[in-house]
């Protein structure tokens, strides 16, 4: 293939376009699943953060925190995941997770003295 053979279809291989369609295709599918289970994720958190609240339990949970970062980095290293990128990932949730917590609580406390 010459070079304006290549310019005449885009400048990629047809065949190359096509495997890079599939790729992306199978990565937009993937986003979708983490986007999907992040909002399962965060329902059951809400409710956790609820129960917190109700109880007068704390937002945060250290204890908890330690152990589900050491089972995701466990998870991540048996998966071929960086497992120090999973657990900024992890850090990431658990921050927003407690933001939440935090809110639901504040509220709570509000309702309580309405």
């Amino acid at each position: 293939m010459t070079t304006s053979d290549n310019d005449d279809k885009g400048g990629i291989d047809p065949s190359v376009q096509a495997e890079l369609d599939r790729l992306r295709g199978s990565i937009d599918n993937i986003d979708a699943a983490v986007v999907h289970m992040l909002a399962e994720r965060f329902k059951c958190t809400q409710q956790v953060g609820v129960l917190k609240a109700v109880h007068h339990l704390p937002p945060a949970d250290p204890a908890r925190e330690s152990r589900q970062i050491t089972r995701l980095r466990q998870l991540a290293e048996s998966a071929r995941l960086d497992p120090a990128f999973a657990e900024k990932l992890l850090n990431f949730v658990i921050a927003e997770v407690i933001r939440h917590h935090e809110t639901i609580a504040d509220s709570s406390g509000r309702e309580g003295t309405a």
